[in-house]
């Protein structure tokens, strides 16, 4: 495992880049370009990562593959793939999206996101995304959804089973699947399951956490690592039992403090099960 998260400060180099991840104590990192970078740009920092046996974990590709507005569509299709070529180029392990809302807003719930019209839609997505970039070593990956496809592990194996393509891969947001009091509560079950069904496929991992609130009807919130009810004992030793190096990247924190906070917490929970990150 390899801890990881954003960086505060700005940086003009490769090298400083470096340093900045390192002072942080990561091991992983975001990627440090953008997708419009110069090849040259990229080499560098390619370079750089290998130097300092740094991991670069993911490319973002947040946009909507599924709105029905159809030149939001294309334009999220199109970044999708420069996305993923730009892992695939710069050595990340994988590009990482949502499948996408059937709504009007990108990431919200909507009434013809579980369906089966959108499951298919979502197949042939990723099909498209994957079969026009042929990446030969970084995966493109669905982040889980509490209302949205990959919402569960059975679903998630029905998406790769479906879309048939071995450079598809998943990227595990637990938190994301904790959409019920049950899941809450029983999250160390399906932490297990997650890791012992998905973990060949598993390519990097976000860390937050969640809290249940007593507020009718059901308020579950997401919450910096170590204040909500996220079992991180569980959480880590099963990720640590995977035979590949799988990053565990920190989000969704607005504070450098709560980065800071959030990245001792895991630590020492790390060390109190004899792990590292």
């Amino acid at each position: 495992m390899r801890l990881g998260g954003p960086l505060f400060q700005p940086y003009h180099s490769p090298e400083e880049w470096v340093t900045l991840v390192q002072r942080y104590g990561y091991r992983a990192a975001y990627c440090p370009v953008g997708i419009d970078a110069p090849h040259e740009v990229i080499r560098a920092f390619k370079h750089a990562t290998r130097q300092a046996h740094l991991i670069i974990a993911e490319v973002g590709a947040w946009s909507n593959p599924l709105s029905s507005n159809q030149e939001e569509r294309q334009e999220a299709l199109k970044l999708c793939k420069q996305a993923l070529a730009l892992a695939d180029e710069i050595g990340a392990l994988c590009a990482v999206n949502i499948a996408g809302s059937r709504g009007e807003k990108w990431d919200a719930p909507d009434p013809r996101n579980l369906t089966p019209e959108t499951f298919e839609m979502i197949v042939a997505t990723v099909r498209e995304i994957l079969d026009s970039v042929k990446p030969r070593r970084a995966f493109y990956t669905l982040e889980p959804m509490p209302w949205m496809y990959p919402d569960s592990v059975d679903h998630y194996l029905d998406l790769i089973r479906a879309i048939d393509r071995p450079m598809f891969g998943v990227h595990l947001d637990p938190v994301n699947l904790i959409n019920s009091p049950q899941r809450y509560f029983e999250n160390s079950r399906l932490l297990k399951d997650c890791f012992e069904r998905l973990g060949p496929w598993v390519k990097s991992c976000h860390a937050k956490d969640i809290l249940l609130r007593p507020q009718l009807t059901t308020h579950l919130d997401e919450v910096r690592p170590g204040l909500g009810g996220l079992d991180y004992r569980t959480f880590l030793r099963e990720a640590s039992r995977l035979p590949q190096d799988v990053p565990l990247m920190l989000e969704h924190m607005t504070e450098e403090q709560d980065y800071l906070l959030a990245a001792q917490y895991l630590r020492q929970v790390a060390a109190e099960e004899g792990l590292s990150l």
